[in-house]
């Protein structure tokens, strides 16, 4: 991968999470806790958002050593569960926001694809934002915590599995190394093949 499109793919991933994390807030806004806009940080400016190691040093790093393996992140962004409606679903609905918002990116990009005509060089730019909105949708939802999934998949389940569950997640909410920890051994073992379903998943959204 060339320098400029290393930094280029860089920035996709850098504003696919800004709006991701944005969203949360934005949820969690709606359902009744202010948090996230009290801290500035629903604004689309990545500033607020970027973490330097997460979203900047290891993102360049990986990406300019060829790694097979890709990963980044932007600082979360703050929200009290305690403030939101009561419900069973205000937190899978704040978590789930997320993902949906890489999902729509995806989704109207490659709309976009489908009905314009474009240069080749454009077409791989667009491409490359369905690819890398469609991989932060489907990795966040991995229901292993601090990611998305953890806190959807809790709001799904009933019961002694529920309760179960629930000590797991708080477990690894806790110490959130493990949990990223566990993550990663799964991206590592199952690497091709989750690459394979993001590109999959990707080129149907784009209609090639």
């Amino acid at each position: 991968m060339q320098i400029t499109d290393t930094i280029f793919f860089v920035i996709v991933l850098i504003f696919s999470a800004v709006i991701h994390e944005v969203m949360h807030g934005v949820a969690a806004d709606r359902l009744g806790d202010p948090t996230a806009r009290y801290a500035g940080r629903l604004t689309l400016n990545p500033i607020p958002h970027l973490d330097p190691v997460g979203s900047i040093l290891l993102p360049l790093l990986l990406a300019f050593s060829g790694s097979p393996l890709f990963f980044a992140w932007a600082k979360p962004v703050p929200y009290n569960p305690y403030n939101l409606r009561p419900g069973r679903f205000s937190e899978a609905i704040v978590a789930f926001a997320g993902p949906l918002s890489n999902l729509a990116i995806a989704l109207l990009t490659g709309l976009i694809v489908r009905i314009g005509t474009f240069p080749a060089e454009v077409t791989a730019v667009f491409i490359l934002i369905i690819v890398v909105n469609v991989m932060l949708f489907l990795f966040n939802l991995i229901p292993i915590a601090p990611l998305d999934g953890s806190k959807i998949l809790s709001a799904i389940l009933s019961g002694n599995l529920a309760r179960e569950y629930e000590k797991l997640r708080f477990r690894l909410e806790s110490t959130p190394f493990l949990g990223m920890g566990i993550v990663l051994l799964i991206i590592l073992f199952f690497g091709s093949q989750f690459g394979s379903l993001v590109f999959s998943i990707a080129n149907s959204i784009a209609g090639i």
